[in-house]
């Protein structure tokens, strides 16, 4: 008995593992029962933490946790069943991750494994050998570092889609602040005009962000293509005023000519290199 209520815990626990890798995908297939949008989500969130916690509980011998699972299971055939009734078959399940499918098979196995936790509380209780608990420690281990590997990944696959959902932020750009699209400024004369594009970059002492900013406007100033140029407010107050710059930190591309290509507030080197590309394509 002590082997097989670990060998169904550690199915539980697998379930809930490979739901959790799943990510997006498992949420999805619960659309085949109807579960959409935030209904799926929950169920989905629940369904991994159900699975986790009996199989916990059902390794660790807790009265009542094999009968809650049986019921779990259970629940789950007719799921399945009525899914098959209704012409889904084939469709994703998310019993064991995003490629289990609604099938008679899935119903079976389901309905198999609610069987065994049922009878799992009946069976004698045969006690192993010290060797033999060694053993499925180390197995039950192994599978633990397997699991966590499984959480891991799918963590960082769902930040990574999370950041892609994201649409990154670009440097603000308003009309009525600083120097007008298109026109034509002196503080060109300040530049050595030997580069496709003039950055004119405005920052103040006291402007923390500024400070953080350096590293990357130092790194950006290395390329080719770019001649970077760096305006204290205190320090040349006279190219704060002619480009009624609002505030730090604050950009303005231009072209060989003084034309102004692009400007606008930026917080980070993405926001900044955001005003890069539609100045390259006018120049």
């Amino acid at each position: 008995m002590g082997l097989l209520r670990l060998v169904l815990a550690a199915v539980l626990l697998g379930s809930a593992a490979a739901k959790l890798a799943a990510g997006g995908r498992g949420r999805r297939a619960l659309s085949s029962y109807g579960l959409h949008g935030s209904a799926a989500a929950a169920a989905w969130a629940g369904t991994i933490a159900l699975e986790g916690v009996l199989g916990i509980a059902v390794a660790v011998g807790v009265p009542g946790a094999a009968e809650a699972a049986a019921v779990l299971l259970g629940l789950f055939t007719l799921l399945l069943v009525v899914a098959i009734a209704r012409g889904r078959a084939g469709q994703p399940c998310g019993c064991f991750g995003s490629r289990s499918r609604i099938g008679w098979g899935a119903a079976v196995r389901s309905a198999c494994l609610a069987a065994a936790f049922a009878v799992l509380p009946f069976l004698p209780d045969t006690s192993l050998s010290a060797e033999a608990w060694l053993g499925v420690g180390l197995g039950v281990a192994l599978l633990g570092l397997a699991a966590l590997a499984i959480a891991l990944l799918a963590l960082a696959r769902e930040v990574g889609e999370l950041r892609l959902a994201v649409a990154p932020q670009v440097a603000l750009s308003l009309d009525h602040e600083g120097p007008e699209l298109g026109g034509r400024v002196g503080l060109i004369e300040r530049f050595e005009r030997r580069a496709p594009l003039a950055v004119a970059v405005f920052t103040s002492a006291g402007c923390s962000l500024c400070a953080a900013l350096e590293p990357s406007l130092r790194l950006l100033a290395r390329d080719p293509e770019i001649e970077l140029q760096m305006f204290d407010e205190h320090a040349d107050p006279e190219a704060w005023e002619s480009l009624a710059v609002p505030g730090s930190p604050y950009a303005v591309v231009l072209a060989p000519d003084g034309e102004v290509l692009a400007k606008g507030t930026f917080n980070s080197l993405y926001q900044l290199e955001s005003l890069l590309g539609p100045a390259a394509v006018r120049a």
